[in-house]
């Protein structure tokens, strides 16, 4: 049972889970007795399932996602959103259906836990994004409405990269990681459970495209050796938003110590990037900007 510690002076919380230190992690290359728990033909090594879509029975083969409960759950609901019976591929290679059945399975549990507290969905991409298992999945917990779980509220719609009929997506002013996207609707104070069919499909249309230009950017720039890695996150509450994190970068002593964050990617050369604009433009972009509140200055003493 995990327990929830409270910082009296911040109103920030911690959760003790000792539970989790034994939950397996298959990303070392550490030895295997079934395999993959999250395979086709090993269902009964996994809790028995909460949603499947797809065909067959629980816990048999046939399904295209599957929900089941967390052995190791952090808190007291924690779901596993196992994203395909696909060892290797993720949202960034699936078909785009695929990638609308992950996003309705969301919608399903999210609306299932609601009234139960804050329904937190992320999903964690690679061992240095926190996945301690290479099937890709996501996953779902569910925070008591009192704990303060200091998610960021939704920010204004700056650096704009893509808009559709129902989204935005952007690179915030405020953002603290290289390339880190955000996908908003574009209107509404709901939250993600009420999205409709044409939203689902909308949704998923946009994520696979923001992570697909993510990787490019990975591709090209090579920032460190870190494997390609990302997290997301639907935020909870009202006025939700879906937040992409690429893991390009590590933190280290001066974040961790002061809580401030480094980007070092300006969020508006970001935003080019991803629309596509060369590197080579938006240098040029950047001196004329600089250049033109000189010109202004001239103007002013003349």
């Amino acid at each position: 049972m995990s327990k929830y510690v409270p910082d009296i002076q911040s109103h920030r919380w911690v959760i003790i889970s000792p539970g989790r230190l034994t939950r397996p992690d298959n990303t070392n290359g550490a030895p295997k007795t079934i395999g993959c728990p999250f395979c086709p033909g090993n269902e009964t090594a996994t809790e028995t399932e909460v949603l499947r879509l797809g065909k067959g029975n629980a816990n048999e083969a046939g399904w295209k996602v599957r929900v089941i409960p967390n052995k190791y759950p952090v808190t007291d609901y924690h779901e596993v959103i196992i994203h395909s019976p696909d060892c290797g591929k993720d949202i960034e290679d699936f078909p785009l259906s695929q990638v609308e059945l992950v996003i309705r399975a969301y919608r399903e549990r999210y609306n299932f836990y609601r009234k139960k507290g804050q329904v937190l969905i992320f999903c964690n991409h690679g061992e240095h994004a926190g996945a301690s298992m290479k099937h890709p999945h996501s996953q779902l917990v569910v925070v008591p409405s009192q704990i303060n779980m200091d998610t960021l509220t939704k920010e204004p719609l700056n650096n704009i990269v893509e808009q559709t009929k129902m989204f935005t997506a952007y690179c915030p002013d405020f953002s603290q990681w290289p390339y880190e996207t955000w996908i908003a609707p574009t209107s509404g104070d709901a939250k993600f459970g009420d999205i409709d069919d044409g939203a689902v499909v909308e949704l998923a249309k946009l994520l696979q495209r923001m992570i697909k230009s993510i990787k490019r950017m990975y591709d090209h720039h090579q920032l460190t050796h870190i494997p390609f890695g990302y997290n997301y996150y639907i935020y909870p509450g009202h006025t939700w938003y879906m937040r992409i994190i690429p893991r390009f970068v590590h933190r280290a002593g001066f974040e961790l110590g002061t809580g401030l964050n480094v980007n070092i990617v300006d969020p508006t050369e970001a935003a080019l990037e991803l629309r596509g604009v060369e590197t080579r433009m938006i240098s040029l972009l950047s001196k004329l900007q600089e250049h033109l509140p000189a010109e202004k200055k001239k103007k002013k003493r003349s």
